[in-house]
């Protein structure tokens, strides 16, 4: 170590910021410590959607039922395709910031910029796709019954195939008024009216006698389930939601409350809420995390363009900005793969 010991008549310095300790500068030392902070926080959030999902098992949306959209294929499903190239084009900007950090060392201007470019595309792809993820999410394909119970009930068909309310609920000549402040007791409101009321759904499911209702709790296939005279077990697989016989369907409809379309913080129509909690918390973080990064490159590559870096001789700025980003991707394959695939 090549720190000096002064004294205050010197004026010397122990340490300025120079190469140590550990060979590192001060402002990479401050960037790893600002990681390994930011690591603990994903790693308290990932455990308690771990704890939760758990603890509600029985209850918890399927991945794959919940991410089938894929941009510009509308009705074709598609389980976690839309997903797992958001990821991969994610993982490759991170292999474009090792490229610009590379030319980073060698003063090779031009192709700094160009990788840098390419990392800020990848970003802001990354971005865009994960906010169009969260409009269908939130919008929701297929809609479902709240009971006054608080359970979810969805439809399938004949097949076992999930059912939109759009498909077989009626349109009643009933007048339905939303609640506002204006008009509610204490001056409380409700959120937007759903497009249909429970007694059209209710009406539509009694004239379509082939529709069953799916509870949210998962079948498990053994012999007690077996016994259940309420299940269909001609349409419930192994690792499947419950599907309810008929009779039974229209028992549980009898205590309809509400209806569900998408998902927000107060109620999701694909399961457990607290999924819908998680998802909108898990990911809305990481995603703020993405895009501070996209604006901090761009940030670094206009300073590339008009060489503040090349007339410094070092592109440690570009190294700098470039550990972040590569943590930021090892944190989305952490919440890709806990939250979507396990």
């Amino acid at each position: 170590m090549g720190a000096t010991v002064t004294t205050a008549n010197t004026g010397e310095k122990t340490w300025g910021g120079g190469n140590e300790p550990l060979g590192a500068s001060y402002g990479k030392l401050m960037m790893w410590f600002f990681i390994v902070s930011d690591a603990l926080t994903f790693s308290g959030f990932l455990a308690a959607y771990g704890f939760s999902r758990f603890k509600f098992i029985e209850t918890w949306p399927l991945p794959d039922e919940v991410f089938t959209h894929f941009p510009f294929m509308h009705g074709v499903e598609a389980p976690m395709y839309y997903v797992a190239l958001m990821t991969f084009i994610l993982i490759f900007s991170s292999v474009t910031m090792v490229l610009a950090v590379d030319a980073g060392h060698h003063l090779n201007k031009a192709k700094v910029a160009f990788y840098m470019f390419l990392t800020i595309i990848g970003g802001l792809i990354f971005v865009g796709s994960q906010a169009w993820e969260w409009k269908n999410f939130i919008k929701g394909e297929f809609g479902a019954i709240e009971t006054k119970g608080g359970s979810l009930l969805q439809f399938v068909d004949a097949q076992g195939h999930r059912v939109a309310l759009a498909d077989f609920a009626v349109h009643l000549p009933e007048e339905r008024t939303q609640l506002t402040r204006s008009k509610g007791t204490w001056f409380g409101e409700e959120a937007s009216l759903p497009t249909y009321s429970v007694a059209e759904v209710q009406a539509g499911f009694k004239a379509n006698p082939d529709i069953r209702i799916r509870t949210e709790v998962i079948y498990k296939d053994d012999a007690a389930a077996k016994k259940d005279a309420t299940v269909d077990h001609t349409l419930t697989k192994h690792k499947h939601k419950t599907i309810l016989t008929r009779a039974a369907s229209e028992e549980r409809l009898a205590n309809a409350h509400l209806v569900v379309e998408g998902a927000n913080l107060t109620r999701n129509e694909y399961g457990s809420k607290l999924f819908a909690d998680f998802f909108f918390f898990i990911t809305g973080f990481h995603g703020f995390h993405v895009f501070s990064g996209v604006i901090i490159n761009i940030i670094i590559f206009f300073n590339v363009i008009l060489g503040t870096y090349e007339k410094r001789r070092s592109y440690e700025m570009v190294e700098k900005v470039g550990l972040y980003w590569h943590f930021v991707d090892l944190v989305w394959v952490f919440v890709f793969t806990f939250f979507y695939l396990v």
